[in-house]
């Protein structure tokens, strides 16, 4: 049984559609190991001999992260004044609400609660969102979730750097490419879960190339860094690891816009204190295709 996709090859240049692969069930992710190859991974500091060492950035910002609520959490006292943001450490879509909160700068006015998504503690559906997902934000005695309408009520509603675009134009590219989101991480997921052609990923991936290219006062989607940037970077984050590490695809090979806001994007030091450790999306990836061709 092989997991993948086929396609013809018409050279080897530099997009999705031009690689041909399959990935044997019985021998899969047989790619090179992911060896991080961005400053962005790494904290270079000296020894006491004044030799130099090399520790893992994100080793370090995950070991200061509080431990996510579980089963066995006592409950919080809820809707006592404090402002919460629920989010989980490794999902995508709490990530959003996570950046735009730090990006205003509001670590000191919205508390980050992370909750263990495999045992999910009964009183955060009990007596916060009846959902039972994250994100939630409990703020004002209610709670808002959707991560789209959560990152916008975020900016709409506390004081910070504002993530939402002037001018008409600006505007109505940023409200077409969040209505995209979703069909974008569909096309690409259904390349990476179930073997779908793989010019559904090729052609997500050139439309955010695309919509790149609309403005030129900057490197993110609407020149400056936005709601846009915020709603994307989680699913491209994941989708650039996978690619690379499990198929041995570059998906900013003949994008360089996409190439370059992805240099840029790391600079945000919102966005990269949310970011986990890039071996642990990779074998999460794993194990799920693995669980999913046993079925």
């Amino acid at each position: 049984m092989s997991f993948g996709v086929r396609v013809s090859v018409s050279s080897p240049s530099l997009s999705l559609s031009s690689r041909n692969f399959s990935v044997p069930s019985s021998a899969l992710y047989v790619g090179r190991k992911f060896r991080p190859s961005s400053d962005i991974y790494l904290n270079r500091r000296c020894n006491s001999d004044g030799k130099r060492r090399t520790k893992p950035l994100l080793a370090v910002i995950e070991s200061s992260r509080m431990p996510e609520l579980d089963s066995s959490s006592e409950p919080l006292q809820v809707f006592d004044g404090t402002t919460r943001l629920y989010i989980s450490y490794s999902c995508p879509f709490a990530q959003r609400a996570w950046i735009a909160r730090n990006y205003k700068g509001l670590q000191d006015k919205i508390e980050l609660v992370p909750i263990d998504l495999t045992n999910r503690p009964a009183w955060y559906k009990e007596k916060v969102y009846s959902a039972n997902k994250v994100p939630a934000l409990e703020h004002n005695n209610r709670v808002i979730g959707e991560s789209l309408d959560l990152i916008k009520y975020i900016d709409t509603n506390f004081d910070g750097p504002s993530l939402t675009p002037d001018g008409v134009e600006k505007q109505a590219l940023a409200d077409e490419l969040l209505s995209y989101t979703d069909t974008f991480s569909k096309a690409v997921r259904s390349t990476l879960f179930s073997g779908a052609d793989i010019d559904a990923a090729d052609a997500a991936f050139d439309h955010m190339e695309q919509a790149l290219s609309k403005f030129k006062d900057g490197s993110f989607f609407l020149g400056q860094f936005s709601l846009v940037d915020v709603a994307y970077v989680p699913f491209i984050e994941r989708f650039q690891l996978i690619f690379k590490d499990v198929m041995n695809v570059d998906i900013t090979s003949g994008r360089p816009n996409l190439a370059i806001w992805i240099q840029e994007i790391n600079k945000i030091q919102a966005y990269t204190e949310t970011r986990q450790d890039p071996q642990e999306l990779v074998e999460k990836y794993k194990k799920r295709v693995q669980a999913e061709t046993r079925l």
